[in-house]
């Protein structure tokens, strides 16, 4: 079966599904983006997703490209023509197209939308948080408005390539004070020998992860300690337990970082526990 894209009011082959050469998320990166899980059938967590795609639109004064109910239907239909029951649907809002300046177009140019998705391996993401992954250490080179989701994603892809050539699946950013920011694509976090669950708090320095508010509803329905702050990277070489956040990952066991072994090396308790709730903590929809 081929597979389907939406793209500017059409349902395309996603090998025909293309944007005009003037479109302004390939001439500038002016454009955002969101990705949502698709999990045992269902859309996770798009309620949010759609909130802050809105928000995410507002913080760059572009219009939503049609009701906020339709870009929710479009959603639907790709992940079904797609038939995906684990996987990812995708959707980036651009600027629209128009003659290349700096300058915002003139009114009347429409956002330009495409939607896209594809099929995953529940099993193999099961294996791999069995196992874990590790994470490589990156300078922080990104412009400060990373709380944004924007489709500029160059320092992400340069730092994660490093990961890749240096044995890693993710790249931990790291800021000139030494402390950890956020990943290449996913929220950081540690577990102290002390049991204590520590993240960066949600403000302009990283993303406001959609599945972090929701480990953070699970951690305090269960009761766990936990800690809003930034931790540095000598803390979390010490951590009995590192993790990821993402809804490419949900919760994703660090078991390396910068090739040192994050305690016992092996994917820790509570990073597992999390990980089994994840999905009995969302808003799931039906495809």
């Amino acid at each position: 079966m081929s597979r389907i894209a939406y793209v500017n009011g059409q349902y395309v082959r996603h090998a025909d599904a293309a944007v005009h050469v003037e479109d302004r998320g390939y001439q500038f990166a002016d454009g955002v983006y969101e990705v949502c899980e698709v999990w045992n059938g269902n859309l996770v967590d798009v309620p949010r997703h759609l909130d802050r795609l809105g928000r995410s639109l507002s913080e760059l004064r572009i219009d939503w490209p049609m009701a906020r109910s339709a870009v929710n239907f479009v959603l639907h239909q790709v992940v079904r023509r797609n038939r995906v029951r684990d996987g990812l649907v995708y959707i980036q809002v651009t600027r629209g197209v128009s003659r290349r300046d700096h300058f915002f177009p003139p009114e009347g140019v429409a956002p330009s939308i495409v939607v896209t998705a594809r099929a995953s391996s529940a099993a193999a993401a099961a294996a791999q948080a069995e196992e874990g992954i590790a994470v490589v250490s990156y300078p922080e080179n990104r412009w400060p408005r990373v709380d944004i989701k924007t489709v500029a994603l160059l320092p992400n892809v340069l730092a994660k390539q490093n990961a890749r050539e240096n044995g890693g699946k993710e790249a931990w950013y790291v800021d000139a004070d030494g402390f950890v920011t956020e990943g290449g694509s996913t929220n950081a976090w540690i577990v102290t020998k002390e049991g204590v669950l520590v993240t960066r708090p949600a403000e302009d320095r990283i993303l406001r992860g959609i599945t972090r508010a929701v480990v953070l509803e699970i951690i305090k329905k269960e009761g766990l300690t936990f800690e809003e702050r930034p931790f540095s990277l000598e803390e979390a070489f010490n951590a009995k337990e590192a993790f990821v956040t993402a809804a490419t990952t949900v919760v994703m066991p660090v078991t390396r970082l910068d090739g040192k072994m994050i305690g016992n090396g092996h994917p820790g308790s509570v990073a597992s526990r999390l990980r089994e709730l994840f999905h009995t903590a969302t808003d799931l929809r039906v495809v």
